[in-house]
C-alpha cells in the first residue's frame, strides 16, 4: 500500500478507535493514596453470578496524557461478552506540556512499575469486595501497547532479579496473558524509535537505559511459564510487527512457546476499537485462555 494510503488508514483507525464516549464503571476502588492508582470495575452484562476477570491496562506509551478512559469503550465490550472487567489505572510521566516539538516525557521510574504491581496485589480482595461476580482463578491479563508492555511484565515478576523490590515468591495466579501490540521487547522498540523512544525515557534516559532494562524489558524476563499471547497487526506502524516477534524469539530461546496471531491489513488500534473486527479477535484470544 503507498505511504499516503497507509498513512490515510491510519488515521482513520485511530479516528475510530477514539470516536467512542467513555462508559463509566459500575464501581471504583483506590489501591492506594494517589488520584490515579484506582481501579475501576464493569460488572459482566449477561447477569453471569459468576464470570473470568480480565485485567486492562491501557496504552499510550506510559504518558499523562493518555489515561484509562480511553480503553473504557474496550472494558464494556468485553463486559458485553460475559467477562468481568478490572481497568487499572497507573502513575505515567510527569504532567507537563510538550516542548519544542517533542512528545511529554514517557513514564516514571520507579513509579509506573510500582503502580502496577501494587494494582495486581491489591486486585484479589478490591474484586471480592466491589466486582463479587468475578471468579479469581480464571484471570487474564491484557494490555494494549505499553500496557501490553506492563501485561507481560506484570505476568514475570518471578523471575525478576533477586534484588528487585517487584518480584514475587511465586507466578501469579494468572489463567494467561494477551498482549496486544504490545511494546514487548526494548531493544527492538528502540531500534525502530517506537513511540519517540519511550521506553528509553521509561527507564530514564540512556544513562539508567542498560542498568534498569533488566528490571523491566519483557523480553529479559523469561520464560515465565503463564500462558502468553502476542496480537499484533500486520500494518501496525506505532509498534510494528517486528517487537512482537522479537520477543517471541526471545521466548523460544528461553524454551517457552508464545502465541503469535497476526491480523492482515489492522494496525495498532482496531485492537481495542469494539467496532473493528479485529477486537473480536482479541476478545476470542481472550475466551481461549479464560474458559
Amino acid at each position: 500500500m503507498p505511504d499516503d494510503a497507509a498513512a490515510e488508514r491510519a488515521a482513520a483507525e485511530e479516528e475510530s478507535a477514539f470516536s467512542h464516549p467513555d462508559v463509566a464503571p459500575d464501581a471504583t476502588a483506590a489501591y492506594g493514596d494517589h488520584p490515579d492508582q484506582v481501579i475501576d470495575f464493569y460488572v459482566p452484562r449477561g447477569g453471569e453470578t459468576v464470570a473470568p476477570l480480565v485485567v486492562t491496562l491501557h496504552g499510550g506509551a506510559w504518558r499523562a496524557p493518555y489515561d484509562r478512559g480511553h480503553l473504557t469503550p474496550f472494558a464494556d465490550f468485553l463486559a458485553r461478552r460475559g467477562f468481568a472487567v478490572a481497568n487499572v489505572e497507573y502513575r505515567r510521566g510527569p504532567v507537563l506540556p510538550a516542548q519544542g516539538g517533542t512528545a511529554p516525557v514517557a513514564g516514571r521510574w520507579p513509579d509506573t512499575f510500582d503502580d502496577v504491581a501494587a494494582a495486581l496485589d491489591a486486585l484479589p480482595a478490591l474484586a471480592r469486595e466491589a466486582l463479587p461476580q468475578a471468579d479469581l482463578r480464571r484471570t487474564v491479563l491484557t494490555g494494549h501497547s505499553a500496557g501490553g508492555h506492563l501485561a507481560l511484565w506484570a505476568a514475570a515478576r518471578h523471575v525478576l532479579p533477586a534484588d528487585a523490590a517487584w518480584r514475587t515468591s511465586g507466578p501469579a495466579s494468572l489463567r494467561g496473558v494477551v498482549a496486544l501490540a504490545p511494546i514487548a521487547d526494548f531493544a527492538m522498540a528502540e531500534k525502530l524509535e517506537v513511540c519517540g523512544h519511550a521506553a528509553l525515557q521509561l527507564l530514564g534516559g540512556q544513562d539508567q537505559f542498560t542498568d534498569r532494562q533488566r528490571y523491566a524489558d519483557p523480553a529479559l524476563l523469561l520464560p515465565t511459564g503463564i500462558a502468553t499471547t502476542l496480537v499484533q497487526g500486520r500494518s501496525d506502524d506505532v509498534v510494528p510487527q517486528a517487537v512482537a516477534e522479537a520477543y517471541a524469539d526471545a521466548a523460544a530461546k528461553a524454551g517457552e512457546v508464545v502465541g503469535l496471531t497476526l491480523l492482515e491489513d489492522v494496525g495498532h488500534f482496531p485492537l481495542i476499537d469494539p467496532a473493528a473486527d479485529a477486537c473480536a479477535v482479541v476478545a476470542e484470544e481472550i475466551a481461549q485462555l479464560a474458559w
